[in-house]
């Protein structure tokens, strides 16, 4: 197996196991994260990012598959389990993701998803009506960035909110 591809399986064993520390030796420090509810994270947001989801996610269950990578570039399916929390409604995301390595570590990672599904489930009947909308994403990823906001203020040192 690539190393790459070893360094992604890290990657998501460690987010199965809730673990941020090793979450975050995976990735660059200027690593940029995307997906279409948070959009881009640079650095320690993508990390707080991540640290939120493990930690108010004691339910999430996260599988994966499909990985491949060579010496610049990788991608992987997953899935992830969980209870959406402001409604309390079961959520089963399938997400590809797609990356870019450097010197030895996640440089960039894109994850994309139906976000239109991802509301139906979350949002239950509004987000099957808008859940293909732009205003309804764009609503999302105010609430999302807020949400980041928010832990961050908690639970990371001032640095952490620059980037």
């Amino acid at each position: 197996m690539h190393p790459n591809a070893q360094l992604v399986v890290r990657f998501y064993t460690s987010l199965q196991n809730s673990d941020i520390e090793r979450i975050k030796s995976c990735y660059a420090p200027d690593v940029m994260y995307w997906d279409p509810v948070f959009r881009e994270l640079h650095g320690e947001r993508a990390i707080a990012m991540w640290d939120m989801l493990c930690e108010r996610g004691d339910e999430l269950r996260v599988a994966f598959g499909d990985v491949q990578a060579d010496n610049d570039s990788g991608s992987a399916r997953w899935e992830a389990r969980y209870t959406f929390s402001r409604t309390g409604r079961p959520v089963h995301n399938l997400i590809t993701s797609s990356f870019r390595f450097a010197d030895g570590r996640i440089r960039e990672q894109r994850d994309t998803f139906d976000v239109h599904r991802w509301a139906g489930m979350a949002l239950g009947a509004p987000g099957r009506l808008l859940g293909w909308t732009p205003p309804l994403h764009a609503v999302l990823h105010r609430q999302s960035a807020k949400l980041i906001d928010d832990f961050t203020s908690k639970h990371h040192a001032p640095e952490a909110l620059e980037g």
